[in-house]
């Protein structure tokens, strides 16, 4: 494969930053039956909520032979680098159980990428939707 030279294609971001007034304020309309819900890493009780979510419904093979077990303490050092949010951690929870069925997590970073000046950035991770939920097209919301 020909490497391409940096000068055949600009430096930059593929899509521009869009300034806090172009982000949607309001969540997307969840489909009937679920609910928005913050996931309290630090709370003991939700911390596990989660675990067992990821532990139960995370990256598997297509035989369910492996899957990624990550422990409940990996999970708090994992989400609470420097400077977290925890409205960066969201969850999805039936309206009837209350029971944490998805989960999707962002995390900030600061990356420099050839001579631009360092960006802040979040790190995307553990989007997960329980298997039994997954035509209910709750990833794409």
């Amino acid at each position: 494969m020909a490497h391409m030279e940096q000068a055949d294609r600009p430096e930059g971001p593929i899509v521009p930053d869009k300034t806090p007034e172009e982000i949607r304020s309001e969540p997307y309309n969840m489909p009937g039956g679920f609910e928005w819900s913050d996931v309290d890493i630090n709370n003991k009780e939700q911390r596990h909520e989660l675990y067992t979510l990821l532990a139960n419904n995370y990256v598997e093979d297509d035989d369910a032979l492996f899957r990624f077990d990550y422990s409940e303490e990996f999970l708090l050092w994992a989400l609470t680098p420097p400077g977290y949010r925890l409205d960066f951690l969201l969850g999805v929870r039936a309206a009837s159980s209350k029971k944490l069925i998805a989960f999707i997590s962002a995390v900030p970073a600061n990356i420099k990428v050839r001579s631009k000046d360092r960006l802040d950035v979040a790190e995307i991770n553990f989007l997960c939707v329980h298997k039994k939920l997954r035509a209910k097209r709750l990833a794409p919301v």
